[in-house]
């Protein structure tokens, strides 16, 4: 793959990593709750989650997901489900209280929740598959081989996982953090309320 080339696909990439969403909601809230690098391994388990779905696009099994319908909703449900059950734990969340202490778990047990969490939140978007099929169609040809398939996943699922990092790093300095825990309930419930939304729109 040509400069040029990596370089208009990272252009996209990063053009869909900043789209708000769902997956910045749950960022701000386990960065909230959690601390900077609860926040930042949730940035990286949705990067992974990206980069995984980048990777089957580019060896086009993903079109079996596109063009799957029984499939596709199958897990298109199990996502609007998984962001329902984060909507409504924001929702009920107790003010004060913390990912680290609401679950009884050490750091890195925090931090390892977060992770999933970011895995899951991209891994159960279905509609990442139709935008990858969607991209990569202008990047993949007969001859792709691994090596290009590597660098796709990798820039996607790199771009991804960076940018939620440096959202988790951002929030997390001491006086941005101290007024944002402040807010705590109040990020909870608009979390909660986002997520919630958005589970309610797939359903529908």
């Amino acid at each position: 793959m040509i400069l040029t080339t990596w370089l208009a696909l990272a252009a996209i990439c990063v053009m869909g990593a900043i789209s708000p969403g769902p997956s910045l909601a749950l960022v701000m809230r386990n960065t909230v709750r959690g601390g900077r690098w609860h926040g930042v391994a949730t940035g990286l388990g949705h990067g992974l989650g990206v980069g995984l779905y980048a990777l089957i696009a580019a060896y086009g099994l993903a079109l079996l997901l596109t063009t799957t319908p029984w499939l596709f909703q199958l897990v298109q449900y199990a996502g609007a489900g998984f962001l329902a059950w984060l909507g409504l734990r924001s929702l009920l969340a107790k003010p004060g209280s913390s990912a680290v202490t609401e679950h009884g778990s050490t750091e890195t047990q925090s931090r390892q929740l977060g992770a999933v969490e970011g895995f899951a939140v991209a891994f159960l978007n279905p509609q990442l598959a139709i935008f990858f099929v969607a991209l990569f169609s202008q990047f993949v040809h007969a001859n792709t081989g691994w090596q290009e398939a590597l660098l796709m996943m990798l820039t996607a699922g790199g771009i991804d996982a960076s940018w939620y990092s440096l959202v988790a790093i951002a929030l997390s300095h001491g006086p941005v953090l101290a007024w944002l825990r402040a807010q705590s309930l109040l990020i909870d419930r608009l979390s909660g309320l986002v997520l919630l939304g958005i589970a309610i729109k797939i359903v529908l």
